[in-house]
């Protein structure tokens, strides 16, 4: 956002996780216009389907958190999309939210105190920046924590859902190039991800003591054990 409001003419190609229409990235995904085009990961709306999954392991859970970071754009329309998700199968959750180093080790005090039972992690670059740090602290915390990608699970995370980055950085990459080759980016349809992926860590299921439901086990794109 801050590169769209410094130039109308120099080339921007983002690869974001919410809705680009909403946060007021382009005009529309089929003709962009302007100067900006790029990719939606898609990540920013599955908190509701990470609260299933995790209610689905954590079935006891009296309370399941949700870690957002307050200063994105979206984060209303997250909330609001989890909060009705949790209405629907009868699951009180609670909201915390940090955007800073200091502001986690914090916040999953909190949660413990609160008594809260798992915790859906909010997709964030920050977050992703501190990834050894959010698994270390739901492990002290004896947290059953998902997030947004595999790369939080083989770091000892329990479990994750949504696409792989990679494939929209990859995108990202390739609109780049066809712009520098001529191309303008408000003619280039906004690119979404389509496939996603669920993994779960099993070994740090049995340190938590859960027992990973085989139905889920069968959904499950990678188990590491």
């Amino acid at each position: 956002m801050a590169a769209k409001k410094a130039t109308a003419t120099i080339p921007i190609v983002f690869s974001v996780g919410d809705d680009p229409v909403k946060v007021g990235l382009v005009a529309s995904l089929n003709h962009p216009g302007g100067n900006v085009t790029g990719v939606s990961v898609v990540i920013g709306t599955l908190g509701a389907k990470k609260l299933g999954l995790l209610h689905e392991i954590v079935p006891k859970a009296s309370v399941i958190g949700l870690l957002e970071n307050p200063t994105l754009a979206a984060v209303k329309d997250r909330l609001s999309n989890v909060q009705e998700a949790a209405r629907s199968i009868g699951q009180p959750i609670q909201v915390f939210y940090a955007s800073d180093e200091p502001t986690l080790e914090a916040t999953f005090s909190r949660l413990a105190q609160s008594g809260v039972g798992a915790l859906v992690v909010g997709a964030d670059a920050f977050f992703n920046s501190r990834r050894d740090q959010l698994v270390a602290l739901a492990a002290r915390y004896t947290i059953p924590a998902i997030y947004e990608t595999r790369d939080y699970v083989v770091a000892g995370g329990l479990m994750s859902y949504g696409t792989k980055l990679a494939e929209g950085y990859h995108q990202v990459g390739i609109y780049t190039g066809r712009i520098l080759k001529g191309d303008k980016p408000g003619d280039l349809p906004v690119v979404q991800s389509s496939k996603f992926e669920l993994v779960i860590n099993m070994k740090t299921a049995k340190v938590l003591g859960l027992a990973v439901p085989n139905s889920m086990q069968l959904l499950a794109d990678e188990m590491i054990e």
